[in-house]
């Protein structure tokens, strides 16, 4: 029986990446496992799915052994340690990390080096975190498909014809592959909550104001949208993880003027708590897995003893479009830019957006922005007010499947068609409300999932019930890529 047992420790430690960023930092904390261990381990998963996947742009393999031989001397000198000492992780390559090229997925900007980290890198450092790799994005982070011409294609471990999600596509796909066990990731547009859900794995937009968030240098002003609707947040395989991850990002940065210093568990809600389910709010149908999705989910809820009651909410689709015309005139400045530096499935996908947009709001001009910004008050009140019956509200994230790979380029009617299933992306950064991605089952061999949104600074109640989900749902991460 020892000898059984010996060999099924020996095993596990052989697969650490496997485990979750939990359990490696418990390991590292108890002395059972090294940093240095669980950094190969993860460094030598990289080295192997790499290059079938390509989510890690650039490997910090030099950096990340010494981080991980500090840690461990740390450990053996009895030390304080953070609650992710030792624990390898990647970031994403539009986030400012010091000493690094925050490209962005931009050939102009592969030697623009950061003299300082980001607000959520520097907490994640702080917490002991070690910087295994750098994620794939898109070019100029403004695409549902991470790819660019600088660091190339990133597919989704899933199946190599369909994206990964973007901007956050190269860590999703690498912590659904076991490169790492947790990612830190943006969310301006579904950036988080989308590529979690094509890749199979949870991932966590916060409210606006609970992690500290800095956009470039401090020479720029960042504009209004970005104030107001972008979000850093975690990915990770469990629900556990983003726990932890959140509660180590939410640290107070000075560099922040509307971070908020919230509580991270609030009072205890009456029981039962109340689940309104939202299919349809007359932008799209949901495809038949979809549905599926929503269905198991509010089944695993009910069981748990959540009330879920299905809910109509036209105003989501107000939001949806408000998007189009406070975020994406904000990103017009970019144009220039884009269309100097930009591939052209950024230059492409853009124009489209742009002419779509037109359609619905036509010639931008002051007034409409300040309606806009009128409207989008009225729209949170409404929905706090429906949130005081419904704490949590289970939705989906798209109304199809993981696109196919570079599907919103095809045309400008494909286009308008992404748009409409990505209704929900765009329209909780115009509502700022927090909301998570959460994994259910396979169908067809890709994974479905559904959103939970829930009230301000009360994402507690939504880990909570993406907990209840999380221990009936059927979702295999770590994978081996499928094309591998």
């Amino acid at each position: 029986m020892m000898h059984d047992k010996a060999m099924k420790d020996e095993r596990r430690t052989d697969e650490l990446w496997r485990w979750t960023a939990g359990e490696l930092a418990q390991g590292i904390r108890t002395k059972a496992i090294s940093s240095r261990e669980a950094v190969m381990n993860c460094l030598n998963r990289i080295y192997k799915v790499n290059p079938h996947v390509n989510a890690i742009a650039e490997v910090l393999a030099e950096d990340a052994l010494q981080a991980a031989d500090m840690a461990d001397y740390a450990v053996f000198k009895g030390e304080e340690l953070g609650p992710l000492h030792g624990v390898p992780i990647a970031s994403k390559i539009n986030s400012n990390q010091a000493g690094l090229a925050t490209t962005d997925g931009v050939v102009a900007a592969k030697d623009n080096i950061a003299n300082t980290d980001s607000p959520s890198i520097a907490n994640l450092r702080k917490a002991g975190a070690v910087f295994v790799g750098r994620s794939n994005v898109p070019s100029f982070s403004l695409r549902w498909f991470s790819n660019n011409d600088l660091h190339g294609k990133t597919l989704n471990p899933w199946d190599s014809s369909r994206t990964p999600g973007g901007s956050s596509g190269g860590a999703s796909a690498a912590v659904a592959s076991g490169m790492v066990p947790f990612a830190q990731g943006n969310d301006i547009g579904g950036s988080i909550r989308y590529p979690a859900y094509a890749c199979g794995i949870p991932g966590i937009r916060p409210t606006i104001g609970r992690v500290p968030t800095w956009i470039g240098t401090d020479d720029v002003d960042p504009t209004l949208a970005v104030q107001l609707m972008i979000a850093e947040g975690p990915l990770a395989r469990s629900v556990g993880d983003l726990r932890l991850g959140l509660s180590v990002m939410s640290a107070l940065d000075p560099r922040d003027p509307i971070q908020s210093p919230a509580p991270i568990t609030g009072e205890t809600l009456q029981r039962p708590i109340r689940v309104g389910l939202l299919r349809d709010v007359g932008v799209v149908k949901p495809e038949p897995a979809v549905n599926q999705a929503l269905d198991d989910a509010a089944s695993y809820l009910s069981d748990a003893g959540y009330i879920v009651e299905e809910v109509e909410l036209p105003l989501f689709a107000e939001a949806y479009k408000l998007w189009y015309l406070l975020a994406l005139e904000d990103l017009i400045s970019l144009k220039p830019l884009i269309e100097q530096y930009g591939d052209e499935g950024a230059k492409i996908n853009f124009k489209y957006n742009c002419e779509i947009a037109e359609k619905w709001w036509g010639k931008p001009s002051l007034e409409k922005y300040k309606q806009g910004y009128a409207r989008r008050h009225t729209l949170i009140m409404q929905l706090q007010q429906f949130l005081e019956k419904y704490p949590v509200l289970l939705l989906p994230i798209s109304s199809e499947q993981a696109f196919k790979q570079d599907a919103d380029i095809e045309s400008i009617e494909n286009n308008r068609r992404l748009l409409d299933a990505q209704w929900s992306m765009m329209a909780i950064p115009v509502l700022s409300f927090p909301a998570m991605s959460v994994p259910i089952s396979v169908f067809e061999g890709l994974p479905t999932g559904v959103q939970l949104l829930g009230r301000r600074f009360r994402e507690d109640t939504l880990f909570d019930a993406a907990e209840a989900i999380e221990a009936r749902a059927n979702i295999p991460t770590p994978i081996n890529p499928s094309f591998d």
